[in-house]
């Protein structure tokens, strides 16, 4: 693959200079920060004792922590003005879901009622819906809930049994069938409930108090004892027709567009606890003692403190940037129809940082766990339970599998835009190692689609070609955001002054190109013939990389850094 191959096309691809005056976290303003503080003192203050007794499932404590997180406007955050709530940004609700990650259970309870709990009443509600469940929300006073899951429609979200057909007279919907594994089931006033009509997927507002509602038991789960998990049942329950959210056949539209958001609230969540989970790792490497020396004194410790820290900086980099794409969606749409037409184009982005962070997340508890040792195994250590809760962000929102497929699907969707278009090239920057990684990187999966779009393989059938596009998408993403936001902090700042960001970005995309010739020689090996293999081959060994770096030592630098502060930071 010679440098004519390495090309990229604007329109599909982020532009990085473009993108250069992008938000990033160190642009949060005073009164922000205020609102995160506000945050992080209500779980620190508040969450942190009922935790225990949350996962016994004492409801009437969550009950208690929503109409406080209410009080403190923080279940408002997206809710407009004039029906009770701040109408702030996404970059702001992505601060607080991030503070709310360190909150146990209770941030996955919050999560679903600010989330999929409440963006449905204001993207599709009528004015009368708005006026009359969004106030009650934004307070705290009524919780709400999401029911889209089905016993046999998993993944397959959208082939639901639930039915709805009209009465005789047309005036309200009855709804039959269970919804299942709904959070917030046992605690929850209101649910978006989906059903099958005569013109196709439908989105209900289903009161709890409506008669033939009910509530199973408590499901028995491995992590997140703490929120509420039950069957929702609908049994001939009658649904006023002014109950329907958003148009008759149409739900398919609120599910998706919501779950989109939902999938970035989530990354913000997996960010907080990622934060929480390398402190505590920080804290014992610090005080455990081995050889009459504290482990955090071994370079192979420190390697794992600075593999969290850096995942950390590449997550959070990617999803700032998202949610202020996001907000400059909203704020340049006159019509909320026009917001969610432009919100489609953003559904690659947040499957991204949902795998991203979900993953990063995984990752950390597993290490942390790793540094505590058999501690970390036991209990009475908060680490345990982290490594436990931490395993179903890979699950919900869409599998990271089903993610994945979002992901490339919508990659290859653009191919022909990409093959018959003109492209430039990339390759200009020699003296820049970081960018010619990210350039690279971007060649190497120009080149997997290409070669992808003329062997006609049907990737949704045949998805292992779509995880490795997925993978090579996401490690990118990652790369360039972390990247923007660092080169707009020595801009501001200096390199010397931003020297932990600069060698962050370092090992990011070095590490990052490495996993990326990886994934594309996996995929291209398996598209091309035996002879051709061989001229693939010898492409990727001949691209211009540039010398590799000494990474060992940064990484101990930036290990250290961390245990200095004992927690995360840059």
């Amino acid at each position: 693959m010679g440098e004519a191959e390495l090309r990229w096309n604007e329109s599909f691809f982020s532009h990085l200079e473009s993108a250069a005056e992008g938000f990033t976290p160190e642009d949060f303003s005073e009164e922000d920060q205020l609102i995160a503080k506000t945050t992080e003192l209500f779980v620190k203050n508040e969450v942190t004792s009922l935790l225990e007794s949350i996962d016994q499932h004492d409801h009437e404590s969550v009950r208690k922590l929503f109409r406080e997180a209410g009080e403190l406007g923080l279940l408002s955050i997206e809710v407009p003005e004039e029906y009770g709530g701040l109408s702030l940004s996404k970059k702001i609700s992505g601060i607080v879901a991030e503070k709310m990650g360190a909150g146990g259970s209770f941030s996955v309870s919050f999560n679903i009622h600010a989330g999929v709990g409440t963006l449905p009443y204001i993207y599709y509600g009528t004015e009368q819906q708005k006026q009359k469940y969004l106030p009650k929300l934004a307070s705290g006073e009524w919780i709400g809930a999401y029911a889209l899951t089905e016993p046999n429609a998993g993944s397959d979200a959208l082939n639901a049994k639930t039915l709805a057909v009209l009465n005789e007279h047309g005036t309200a919907w009855i709804l039959n069938g269970e919804k299942q594994w709904i959070t917030n089931a046992q605690v929850a006033d209101v649910y978006v409930v989906f059903a099958k009509t005569y013109e196709g997927m439908t989105a209900f507002i289903v009161e709890r108090s409506f008669k033939g509602v009910s509530v199973g038991p408590e499901e028995k789960k491995m992590g997140i004892k703490g929120s509420s998990t039950a069957t929702l049942v609908l049994d001939e329950v009658s649904i006023p027709i002014e109950n329907v959210l958003g148009k008759v056949g149409k739900g398919h539209y609120v599910a998706l567009n919501i779950l989109n958001m939902a999938r970035l609230k989530l990354a913000f969540s997996n960010i907080g606890t990622s934060k929480q989970a390398l402190k505590l790792a920080v804290t014992y490497a610090k005080q455990r003692k081995q050889f009459n020396r504290p482990i955090i004194n071994y370079s192979m410790i420190q390697e794992k403190i600075a593999d969290m820290a850096v995942s950390i900086y590449g997550a959070e980099s990617a999803a700032y940037r998202t949610a202020d794409s996001l907000d400059h969606v909203f704020d340049s749409a006159e019509s909320i129809d026009e917001k969610l037409r432009k919100l489609a184009n953003h559904a690659s982005e947040c499957a991204v940082n949902k795998v991203i962070c979900s993953e990063v997340l995984d990752r950390i508890v597993d290490e942390a766990v790793q540094i505590h040792g058999g501690y970390g195994y036991m209990q009475e250590y908060e680490v345990e339970r982290l490594y436990r809760d931490a395993r179903i962000s890979r699950i919900f929102e869409g599998t990271n599998e089903i993610n994945r497929l979002t992901i490339a699907k919508l990659l290859m969707k653009n191919v022909d835009q990409i093959t018959n278009t003109g492209y430039e090239t990339i390759l200009n920057n020699q003296g820049n190692r970081n960018l010619q990684f990210i350039q690279l990187s971007y060649g190497l999966l120009y080149r997997s689609l290409k070669a992808l779009a003329f062997s006609r393989i049907n990737i949704q059938q045949e998805q292992e070609y779509s995880r490795l596009l997925a993978d090579m998408k996401k490690e990118i993403y990652v790369m360039e955001s972390s990247y923007l936001r660092t080169g707009k902090a020595i801009q501001k700042n200096s390199k010397e002054k931003e020297k932990l960001k600069v060698m962050m970005i370092n090992v990011i995309c070095e590490e990052g190109y490495r996993r990326v010739e990886e994934l594309a020689v996996s995929l291209l090996s398996g598209i091309e013939t035996e002879d051709e293999k061989i001229l693939v081959l010898n492409e990727v060994r001949n691209l211009p990389v540039p010398l590799y770096r000494n990474l060992f030592t940064q990484k101990r630098e930036i290990a250290e850094k961390m245990a200095d502060q004992e927690k995360y930071i840059v």
